[in-house]
Order: C-alpha cells, then sequence, then structure tokens
C-alpha cells in the first residue's frame, strides 16, 4: 500500500549515487540515526489554502486525515502497532536514556551550533562536538547531584545530628569519589580537554558545596554558644569562691576584708541576675543550650566507649 511506497521512496532518495550532490547530507543523516523512516501526507485539499479558511476540521480532505491519524499513531506509539515495537521510546545518547532535563540540554546546544553555523549543514565535528559539550553539562549536573544527595543524608537542611570533623570528612571523600566515578561513566566521549575542564568544574562544585555542609554541620554543635554562659559563669563561682575565703580567713573587725566580700558579693550576684534576665529574654535559646549540653554530653561520653569498642 501507501506505506510500502513511502519505503521505496526512502531507500530512492538515500541510496548510492554516482553523482556526488548531497551525498555528504545524505552520509550524515544515516551517521546520527540509528533507524530513518519515511511518511508522506497528500494535500490536505484546496480549500485549505484559501484566504477565508478559518480552520474547519470537515473541509480537510479525507485522505489527508487519515495518513495524519495513522502518523500520530506511528510517532506516539507506546505498545506497538501490528505486533511492532513500540516507537516512542526515551531517546538514548552512547546506550544510556536520557532525562527530561538531560533532554533539554541537548537541544539547547543544537540549537546553538546551528545558530553558529548559519543556514549550512553541520559537520560530523561539529555535532559531535555539541553532542559532547551538552554530555559534559550533563554529567556534571548528575554528579554534583549524586555527591549533594549523600551529603544530604549526614549533614542536608533536614538532618538533625551533629558530626565531628573526621566523620564529616570521610563522608565527604566517599560522596566526591562516588560524584567523580558517576561523572567518568557518563562524559567518556569527545575533545579530553574538555572532559578535564568539566571534571575540574565538579571539584569545584563540590569543594563549595562542602562548605555549606561544613556551616551546616558546624551550626549544630552542641558545645556552639556556650562560651556566652560558661564565662558569667566561671566569674560567679570564682568570685563565690573568693569571697567564702575572705569570710573564712579573715577577721570580723577587718574592713577591707569585708568590704572585698561584699564586692565579691556583688559581682555574682550581678552574674545570677544577668544570666535571670537572659534567660527570660532568650527562652527559647536557653531550651536549645540545654539540648546542645545534653548532646555535647553524650558526645563526650560516647566517644571513649566507641574507641575501647574500636
Amino acid at each position: 500500500g501507501m506505506e510500502e511506497e513511502m519505503v521505496a521512496y526512502l531507500e530512492h532518495v538515500t541510496a548510492e549515487r554516482a553523482a556526488s550532490d548531497l551525498k555528504d547530507t545524505r552520509d550524515q543523516i544515516n551517521s546520527c540515526f540509528e533507524e530513518i523512516a519515511c511518511f508522506m501526507l497528500t494535500h490536505p485539499g484546496f480549500a485549505v489554502i484559501k484566504n477565508k479558511y478559518e480552520g474547519d476540521v470537515s473541509k480537510i480532505e479525507t485522505l489527508f486525515m487519515s495518513l495524519l491519524d495513522r502518523y500520530c499513531q506511528r510517532v506516539f506509539d507506546t505498545t506497538g502497532i501490528d505486533g511492532s515495537a513500540p516507537r516512542l521510546a526515551p531517546k538514548t545518547v552512547r546506550g544510556r536514556e536520557l532525562s527530561a532535563v538531560e533532554l533539554g540540554t541537548y537541544i539547547k546546544s543544537y540549537a546553538q551550533m546551528f545558530e553558529e553555523i548559519g543556514a549550512h549543514f553541520p559537520k560530523a565535528e561539529t555535532m559531535l562536538e555539541a553532542t559532547s559539550k551538552a554530555n559534559n553539562v550533563n554529567a556534571i549536573n548528575a554528579s554534583t547531584e549524586t555527591y549533594t544527595e549523600l551529603m544530604n543524608v549526614v549533614a542536608g537542611p533536614q538532618a538533625h545530628d551533629y558530626h565531628r570533623r573526621d566523620v564529616l570528612i570521610a563522608k565527604h571523600k566517599e560522596a566526591s569519589s562516588r560524584a567523580l566515578l558517576a561523572f567518568d561513566e557518563m562524559a567518556n566521549f569527545g575533545s579530553r580537554s574538555s572532559i578535564e575542564e568539566a571534571r575540574d568544574n565538579v571539584m569545584r562544585k563540590i569543594a563549595k558545596d562542602y562548605e555549606v555542609f561544613l556551616s551546616l554541620n558546624d551550626g549544630r554543635n552542641p558545645l556552639l554558644g556556650f562560651e556566652t554562659y560558661l564565662l558569667p559563669l566561671f566569674v560567679a563561682a570564682i568570685s563565690f569562691i573568693l569571697r567564702w575565703i575572705a569570710d573564712f580567713s579573715c577577721s570580723s573587725w577587718s574592713q577591707t576584708c569585708r568590704a572585698s566580700s561584699e564586692v565579691l558579693s556583688h559581682v555574682y550576684m550581678m552574674v545570677f541576675f544577668f544570666l535571670v534576665i537572659v534567660a527570660t529574654t532568650k527562652a527559647k535559646q536557653i531550651s536549645d543550650l540545654l539540648d546542645r549540653g545534653k548532646a555535647a554530653f553524650h558526645l563526650l561520653t560516647d566517644s571513649p566507649t566507641k574507641q575501647k569498642r574500636e
């Protein structure tokens, strides 16, 4: 039928010829696609090409509509027409299926390529370069996403526990190795210098992201902020001890000892009231501080236990 004629026409157009006209174009088409197919439509009817045509579907030729329906079924088939394999499948590059975001990167790269070369058909080297460029961009995004997902588990915005610096560095090295491995598996064709440049870009992004995770983890340090309260408490404790010594060792008639005792008493009382004021105005911070204190206690008591077990 008509589809057999379409196949015959495609074979005729793409067949080798003695003349060299459009030979490069045919070779390019055959080298760029795993499968080449042809589907032709008849004229939609003379009523459609008139200026007064307003889009009435009933005025379109029946044969054209039938072929158009058949064409749409072929293009968007997901189950297989007449027992054949489905034609609608994910786009693949070097055997790897692309996501929607990655496909968008290739489209942008090809659009930029055609914009740069103008109306001329691109050379194979140019198309390979555009494909490699888009693939490197996708490899960068995929590898950095791998690193972020792994680090989010231990130090991301949704994490709650604080990790010692050596533990975080170990997680960082593990996540970096897996991210670079994911990059190397994707960025495996094209210019070697472009791949190395893209890999360096991944390492710079990982280093920048690590600083963010390091900051988030330090913010969960149970000892963070203790110096604000430890110093006044230390001053109050020293004042109390010195006053006790002064009251115990000095005689009652010594004005110097009595004045020193009163001064020291005022010092630790001022500290006491200062901490009371802080506690009333920063109840939430105090609650967090107590939680950090518990976490610090567990951190300090668990570390020797873990070392003994190891």
